[in-house]
């Protein structure tokens, strides 16, 4: 059995569990509570190497959360993208939502750079 270096067992002592819901760890109760219409908005900020960001939807309503593992495009979503997508409420009160099957519709005229470069 390997032993820990004293680093890694500091790092590892106290950690809270992420209360972002990935597609990973959605649970089929939570996808069944998924709206299905499809809505629209761009991309107010992302940021790949945090892993997320945030949607203005069309209908001035309130900003909404992206995570990285519900993006599917195979391009990285820049400011001012337009997308597509749908809402999944979040627990514990399901009274915030975060976007979900994000799809760019149309790419702003930026370069784009894609996920496995």
């Amino acid at each position: 059995m390997a032993d820990l270096s004293e680093e890694s067992k500091k790092s590892s002592i106290g950690l809270i569990p992420s209360p972002l819901i990935t597609k990973r760890t959605r649970t089929p109760s939570t996808c069944e509570r998924i709206v299905t219409k499809n809505l629209y908005g761009s991309i107010k900020s992302f940021c790949r190497e945090r892993g997320h960001g945030f949607i203005t939807p069309e209908d001035a309503s309130e900003d909404v959360f992206v995570h990285i593992s519900d993006i599917e495009d195979e391009y990285v979503p820049m400011p001012g993208d337009r997308v597509k997508y749908q809402l999944c409420p979040l627990p514990p009160k399901f009274e915030k939502f975060q976007a979900v099957h994000v799809k760019i519709v149309v790419l702003n005229k930026e370069v784009h750079k894609r996920w496995d470069s």
